[in-house]
């Protein structure tokens, strides 16, 4: 079981912990959304939950919790710019299908 980043989500994830001392890492995990049923969420890790999963990546933590952890799974974060934006992206092995927008995706188990 792994959840992993490239150089570039590595470094994009390190400056926000570097702005926000009291962040422990990163949390990772999906929520119901959007019209194909999950959707990825991303966020700094303020503790660590009964359940969670923790990944080490060169000195960044990865907080995945239970419910989402069959679902991301393998999954690659990216970081990127798109046009005048930057986001992250995410290359989830899992997903079997997205929405049309790209917003959220589905799995053979759900």
């Amino acid at each position: 079981m792994a959840v992993t980043l490239t150089p570039a989500a590595l470094e994009r994830v390190r400056r926000f912990l570097e702005r926000d001392p009291q962040a422990l890492g990163l949390r990772f995990g999906v929520e119901r959304t959007g019209c194909s049923g999950w959707g990825h969420v991303a966020d700094l890790a303020r503790d660590q939950r009964d359940g969670d999963t923790v990944f080490e990546q060169d000195g960044v933590r990865i907080f995945v919790d239970a419910t989402s952890l069959p679902l991301v799974d393998g999954t690659e974060i990216d970081f990127a710019r798109q046009g005048l934006g930057e986001a992250f992206l995410f290359r989830n092995p899992n997903a079997k299908a997205e929405c049309g927008c790209g917003e959220s995706f589905t799995t053979e188990h759900a």
